[in-house]
């Protein structure tokens, strides 16, 4: 076994393999049950999910294990994970779990946890949670065995609350949005709450059969919706993963803007406004450094995080800051959520759309980003180099050579068995000519 079951986003691999195995997450209920529920008494949990086929056999297992502690257990059925988020402390739950690979194909799955507050669990209670899976299960006695329930009437209560997060004044009459979801958790739900404040709604992947989340589909694939804003004439397009705690946006004329150009314009939105706390956003390395650029010429801060949306929300909370978020989509607005929320984010788009009394393509993509490029490296054959002091060396002295113009990032994955090489500048040959020197770098 692994020495921390948890990645960047939870627990995650690939169905019916460890640690996303029926015996493994039974055992990750009962620890998670006997960590959490030390010191309380009756507790109550919610339990989530996409539309993974596999999420059956997860929801089941951890169901189980968690019973087995005493544990109350409510099952939501399908539904995205930052509303997992908010009902953890609206249903005044000990704990919240969310069953989803997020925007992984359907063969992965994953788990992620919620605090009282809503806030993804800190890396102590991962620790403790990863080394009891380890131990001998210490039982309860029968007579205090939990029980589990189901809760049909949560979307309504997201979606009402989501509502509250703009206007009540806002409304989208004569505003054609082509939406995406994936095939995943928010397919009843993101259609149906953009109608409801009336607009017109171009659906594409909403018909879940339990292996199509994702396929070909969603923000990591969104050609499909690009295509069809075109088709359609929409002026807006949405692209949800397949958890929807990301969104991609993509304006009347085909072109996507990715979470960097949503953060971008939310914060200049803000701060014009005077509701950018701080004047400052947080978001990862991965963010591109014109985004960087652009807030400072606005004159916003922008501060760089570890790869991860828990690792924004932490920084946030500890600065007291409401908008932060990744490259990927992932954007929090903390004043609102905890987590990425790709349906909040976008009534905040569709709200300044509307506002401005602009096409999307006047509002979105407020820079030109620098050219980038990810590689994936198999960790089996390179593994050595991030602890090797020449390899580091001579990466950093070709990234000195390029300050100013671009970055070099090199990480290992935290959801997928992979090493990433990202490499950043604002000149496409320089950039291929740095990336062939890295590559060269780790060859040696």
């Amino acid at each position: 076994m692994t020495k921390n079951l948890f990645g960047t986003d939870g627990i995650r691999g690939r169905t019916n393999t460890y640690p996303i195995d029926a015996e493994t997450l039974l055992k990750i209920g009962i620890s998670v049950g006997s960590v959490i529920g030390k010191k309380l008494e009756n507790p109550k949990v919610i339990i989530g999910k996409d539309t993974r086929r596999s999420g059956y056999m997860v929801e089941n297992a951890l169901t189980a294990g968690l019973i087995s502690m005493g544990w109350n257990v409510n099952l939501l059925g399908p539904l995205p994970t930052p509303a997992v988020s908010f009902l953890t402390k609206s249903l005044r739950a000990d704990l919240g779990i969310m069953i989803s690979a997020s925007h992984n194909p359907y063969e992965d799955n994953g788990i992620k946890f919620f605090d009282r507050n809503g806030l993804k669990l800190d890396d102590n209670i991962e620790g403790e949670i990863s080394k009891e899976v380890k131990r001998p299960p210490n039982l309860i006695e029968p007579n205090y065995l939990g029980r589990a329930n189901r809760i049909n009437d949560v979307l309504g209560r997201y979606t009402e609350f989501a509502k509250t997060t703009v206007s009540s004044d806002l409304r989208l009459d004569d505003l054609r949005v082509l939406v995406d979801c994936a095939n995943g958790a928010a397919y009843k739900l993101i259609p149906q709450t953009i109608s409801e404040l009336g607009g017109e709604v171009i659906t594409l992947a909403v018909s879940p059969n339990g292996f199509n989340i994702n396929k070909d589909c969603g923000s990591t694939h969104p050609e499909r919706a690009q295509q069809a804003v075109l088709d359609e004439k929409a002026d807006l397009g949405l692209c949800f993963d397949g958890d929807a705690d990301r969104v991609l946006l993509i304006d009347e004329k085909g072109k996507i803007a990715d979470g960097d150009q949503v953060m971008a314009l939310i914060a200049k939105s803000w701060s014009a406004k005077g509701s950018l706390k701080k004047n400052t956003v947080v978001s990862t390395v991965m963010s591109n450094l014109a985004f960087e650029l652009f807030l400072k010429n606005i004159g916003v801060k922008l501060i760089r995080t570890d790869v991860g949306d828990r690792h924004v929300s932490e920084r946030m909370l500890a600065g007291g800051l409401n908008l932060g978020g990744e490259q990927s989509g992932h954007v929090i607005l903390s004043d609102f959520s905890n987590t990425g929320d790709g349906l909040i984010t976008s009534l905040q788009i569709l709200s300044i759309l509307r506002n401005s009394k602009k096409r999307a393509s006047e509002v979105l993509n407020l820079f030109n980003p620098f050219p980038q490029k990810l590689i994936n490296l198999d960790p089996g054959k390179c593994n050595d180099f991030l602890e090797d002091e020449l390899t580091k060396k001579k990466l950093l002295d070709i990234e000195k050579g390029i300050q100013k113009e671009g970055r070099i990032l090199i990480r290992k994955s935290g959801t997928e068995d992979l090493i990433r090489l990202m490499v950043e500048h604002n000149d496409q040959s320089k950039l291929e000519e740095t990336l062939e020197s890295c590559l060269n770098a780790l060859r040696k």
